[in-house]
């Protein structure tokens, strides 16, 4: 039997899946958890074989919380199922253990598919990632500099030039200059398009 926790912070989703297990005589679901500090209590509360976590969660993410229940579960099968389709995202999650990686665009049967084959000791790679890249000690090297980084980081958290300046101990002119170069990089089509590629790449670096 496929003992079955789920974690994610969008509840509708959770209600969409649990109602298309509904009628699998295979699996039992044993619950949800809104963010990584409830799936670990839920794990340690109701000892699930199989566990669909997302990456990005209130409190504790799900690398994070994959990590913390392989150290202390190694036998739990852990799918990360998430938006991030970004090879450091799926790296991390990898490398915190997760032993299947879908998208949320996936079909719910591709899902489905992929918990029964986890469960049987198997791995599941959605097709549109690149599985590989775990523990890839070829990494090629990144596209944004250090310091690239930290101020794309900034701005994801909504900082001005000013602010971010203020913080890094550089000139406004600088992080400026820093912002140009990393919307060429990224072939971006301006600032607003920059807030978002750093709102949506938290894992990507």
């Amino acid at each position: 039997m496929i003992k079955l926790v789920i974690a994610e912070d969008h509840r509708a989703l959770i209600d969409g899946i649990k109602v298309f297990l509904e009628f699998e005589e295979d699996i039992d679901f044993l619950g949800f958890a809104n963010n990584g500090e409830e799936l670990l209590e839920l794990v340690n509360t109701r000892e699930p074989n199989v566990v669909i976590s997302d990456i990005r969660m209130p409190k504790m993410d799900g690398i994070e919380a994959t990590r913390k229940i392989k150290q202390k579960f190694p036998e739990i099968k852990v799918i990360a199922f998430t938006m991030f389709d970004q090879d450091n995202a799926v790296k991390q999650m990898l490398n915190a253990g997760a032993d299947g990686y879908i998208l949320k665009n996936a079909s719910l049967k591709e899902l489905l598919f992929a918990i029964r084959k986890v469960h049987a000791g198997e791995t599941y790679y959605d097709p549109n990632i690149n599985a590989d890249s775990k523990d890839n000690s070829a990494e090629k090297k990144p596209l944004l500099t250090k310091r690239q980084q930290e101020i794309l980081k900034l701005v994801g958290q909504g900082k001005t030039n000013q602010e971010i300046a203020d913080t890094l101990f550089i000139g406004k002119t600088t992080v400026e200059t820093h912002r140009k170069n990393m919307i060429r990089k990224l072939d971006l089509q301006g600032a607003g398009e920059l807030l978002r590629y750093a709102l949506e790449c938290k894992y990507d670096f």
